[in-house]
Order: structure tokens, then sequence, then C-alpha cells
């Protein structure tokens, strides 16, 4: 590739990579499989993957599935991770296709998104809360979740990432414009997915042509950032994935210095580029439960977060959800037993519903369970002593200006899909 579209693109923290796929004849649908961090309460469906992934190569050998975490063998699962994976090299699993980027088009229940496969720069990206880095997290980084995933990438040779990351492109210059001409680009690979995941399918990008077309989107998108807050890619799915190879790409610095660490494969992390204004893009709010927990009381925290606050009762969760979603500033709803009410805030102390809620369950410690599905929030509030939140919907167009202005959201403010949409994983980069 020229040099100064190499420049450009590293302007941008981005790069093409040496991707790794199966080789022709290795069954796709048994080789792929969904992230790590879902169905963690649900270990018959990592069984059934189990069962479907039998004597066939597959991702499933090469990851651990976090409902695995604390069943105390983390030890022998890395290490058989780690063998499997110099297996799968040694004995030509993998075809390379170097220095290139793959459009990536997932058909699921939501329609067919798309993605752009490439590699970050890990050097312009930062979990800080107060970042302003090009690339950030959206949603609290618990640190304590960073070393046991260290742990598990330490000694690998390849990393498969199910990482998703967004770009704000209103105007649809990076993606769309591949999409709009994939049926000239070599499809690689194309699989249905196991256990209700849709399809898949790849195509090669690796003209200078279409790279150039890629870098002139991004420029035109970066044009526009503020310099003193240039929020260029927030993170969708996987923040502590990438939060984890961030931490092992500083323990390298110490290790070997930081000109031979800005040298090596692991400054980069293989990502999934999407464009937030994606129409099969879902982003849903992840819901409260509180426990045990007097309505006064957090009322009173509540108030503490804001200089006034109106209340509305209505007749039934299908127009609870309605008022949220509908009204203007900042309000959620609120079920107790029967009962349920708009609640609206007045010169709030943050943008975001979630970030006022959040607030009150830390100055008063309560007991919190973060729920998908606003009916299963409502049978739980149901309840006696607890009480249901029903946040808003996430807004795609004030999603990125909401991270710049409050930095990142609470953990689990929203999702991306339901579980079986999830990035599986597919391709694989050397990272040592």
């Amino acid at each position: 590739m020229d040099k100064s579209l190499r420049d450009r693109l590293a302007r941008l923290a981005i790069s093409p990579s040496d991707i790794l796929l199966p080789r022709k004849g290795i069954d796709l649908m048994k080789w792929a499989v969904v992230a790590c961090d879902q169905y963690t309460s649900q270990r018959e469906y990592w069984h059934q993957a189990e069962v479907i992934t039998t004597d066939s190569p597959s991702t499933l050998n090469l990851i651990f599935p976090e409902c695995y975490l604390d069943d105390g063998d983390a030890v022998q699962r890395i290490r058989r991770i780690n063998e499997n994976m110099e297996a799968y090299i040694s004995s030509g699993v993998f075809d390379c296709y170097p220095d290139c980027f793959i459009l990536v088009e997932r058909t699921s229940e939501s329609g067919s998104r798309y993605g752009l496969m490439a590699s970050l720069d890990l050097e312009q990206y930062s979990y800080a809360p107060s970042s302003r880095s090009l690339i950030r997290a959206t949603e609290g980084t618990i640190l304590s979740r960073i070393p046991p995933r260290k742990e598990i990438r330490r000694g690998a040779m390849l990393e498969l990432p199910h990482i998703m990351v967004l770009l704000n492109d209103a105007r649809r210059l990076v993606i769309e414009p591949l999409v709009a001409k994939r049926a000239r680009l070599k499809c690689i690979y194309s699989t249905d997915l196991m256990l209700g995941g849709g399809h898949l399918k790849g195509y090669l990008v690796n003209d200078e042509a279409d790279i150039g077309m890629i870098a002139s989107g991004l420029e035109a998108i970066h044009s526009r950032l503020d310099p003193h807050n240039p929020l260029m890619y927030a993170m969708g799915d996987g923040n502590h994935s990438l939060a984890t190879a961030r931490s092992l790409y500083e323990d390298l610095k110490a290790e070997i210095g930081q000109e031979e660490a800005r040298k090596s494969p692991s400054r980069y992390a293989l990502v999934e580029l999407e464009n937030i204004f994606d129409p099969a893009l879902c982003f849903e709010a992840i819901h409260r439960v509180f426990f045990n927990t007097d309505l006064e009381r957090f009322e009173s925290a509540l108030s503490g977060n804001c200089e006034g606050l109106g209340k509305k009762d209505v007749a039934s969760l299908d127009e609870l959800c309605r008022e949220v979603n509908s009204a203007d500033g900042v309000c959620f709803g609120l079920i107790r037993g029967d009962q349920h009410t708009v609640y609206t805030l007045t010169r709030p102390r943050f943008a975001l519903a979630a970030s006022v809620i959040q607030a009150c369950i830390d100055s008063c410690q309560l007991d919190v369970d973060y729920i998908h599905g606003t009916d299963v929030v409502e049978s739980m509030a149901g309840q006696d002593g607890n009480l249901g939140i029903i946040l808003p919907d996430i807004s795609k167009e004030s999603f990125f200006d909401a991270i710049i202005r409050d930095g990142a959201f609470p953990r689990k403010t929203f999702s991306i899909g339901h579980a079986n949409e999830k990035r599986y994983y597919m391709e694989a980069r050397r990272i040592r």
C-alpha cells in the first residue's frame, strides 16, 4: 500500500491488517460462535455449541465463554486455548489475507447491518471516564474485569474480536459506499450462523482506491470534530476486551520500551466498525429493578440530583413507555406494584436519565439488577419492596454528543441487539 495512504489512515488511528480466516473446506457454521460474554447464565447454550462443533475446527476452542469463569479451572482452560491456537496455526487451518479490510454483512431478525473489520491504534484509546481520546469507552469500565481477561490474552498468539466500535457517520461516507459496490468485491466467506445467529458474509477490501475512499470518509468525519474533545470512535460492544488489549500493551511498553512496543502488533486491536446510523443496528435501553427500596428514600436521592421533580401517573406499561420515549428533557418511568408513574426532571445534574439513576444508586447503595425487557421489569416491580425503573430509548442522534458532554455512560445503559445478534467470531489476527 502507498505510504501516503497508510499515513493518512494512521492519523485516523486505523490500519488494515493481515487477517486470518479458515481455509476452504472448513465448516464455517461450526467455526463461528457467538461472543464469549453472551448467555452467561445459560450454560445449556454453550453445551449445545459444544455438541455442534465436535470434531471440527471452531473458535469455541479458542475462546473462554464467561459462563465458565468461576469454575476454578481457568488455568487449564487458558492452557488449552493457547495450545489450540498454536495447533491451528501450525496445521494450516488459516488462510491469510494480507494488508486488508473486510466488509461484513450480518443478516438477523433486525435486518442486514454492515461493518468494517479494521485495526485500531491503542495509542489513541483510553477508557478513563474523562478521556478526550479519539477512541473511547461509552460505558463505565469495571477495572476488576480486566485482570482475568489479561490472563486469557497474555499468552495468546491470536486475537478473535467480538468488539464493535461505532462511527458517527450520518452522511454515510465510510461503510455505505463499500456496501453499494459489494457485488464487485470478492466474497471470501458466506455462512449461516449456529443457534439462531442469522447469516454472515465477508467481502475483501484491499484495492487502494477503495481504501482511499475509506480514508476520505474518515477524514471528512474527523474534520468536523472538536479538536479539544475529538470523539471519533465510540465503543459499542466489547469495551473490556479493548481495555484488556490496552492494558497489556502498556505492560509491553514497560517491558521492552516504548519505541519497540510501538512496532509490535500488540499496539493494535482488530475490531468491527459500524455506523451508528445503520438502520439494522438496534439500540435497546437496559432497565433497572431496585430491591427492598423505600420510595421516599429513592425520591429523596433523586431530588438531590435535580432542581425539580414532576410526576404523572399513567394507566399502563404501554402508556408509560410512550410517555418516556416521547417526552422532551430528562425523564424515566417508575413502576411500584400496579402503579405506573412518569418522572420528569428539571435542571438535572446529567443529560441522561441513566446517569441520574446511577447517581441515586451510588448515593443510597441500592440493591439493583439490570433488566432487558419492560415486561420483565413490570413483573419484578409487582413484588413487595421492589421498584422498577424504565429508561428511555437511546437516541442515535444524540449518542456521541452525550458522551462528549457527560463522559462515559453508567455501566449497562444500553445494549446493541439481542444476544443472538451479537458479533460471532470469524476473523483472527496474530498478536505475537
